[in-house]
């Protein structure tokens, strides 16, 4: 079993940057690829990034590539987000997420577990 708890959300100014950190509890945390996941109000839960179990291989959202740099710390058992030039509409409850089968890690069906999730809101 997993647990996750996001943190580093909050308000940022459009063009500014931001970093979410998602930590872990257990010894297996570097078993699992780990995504990042986001919620608008009224939208669907959509994915944004997804690194796997050794760091090796990242994932991108169209929306956020070139922007948003996924990484890990397999020793502190911590997912990060670095959020860079942020804009209005990445304004959304960001949420981490834990698989434990190889995948696609675009679809919220792929993963295990999930954390609270952090608010990030970007004004302009």
């Amino acid at each position: 079993q997993v647990q996750l708890v996001e943190s580093g959300g909050g308000l940022v100014q459009a063009g500014g940057s931001l970093r979410v950190s998602c930590a872990a509890s257990g010894r297996t945390f570097s078993r699992y690829a780990m995504g990042w996941f986001r919620q608008a109000p009224r939208k669907e839960r959509e994915f944004v990034a997804a690194i796997n179990w050794s760091g090796g291989n990242t994932y991108y959202a169209d929306s956020v590539k070139g922007r948003f740099t996924i990484s890990r710390d397999n020793a502190k058992n911590t997912v990060f987000l670095q959020m860079n030039s942020l804009r209005p509409e990445d304004t959304a409850v960001y949420y981490c997420a834990a698989a434990q089968g190889v995948g696609t890690y675009y679809y919220t069906y792929e993963y295990d577990y999930w954390g609270p999730g952090t608010q990030v809101t970007v004004s302009s």
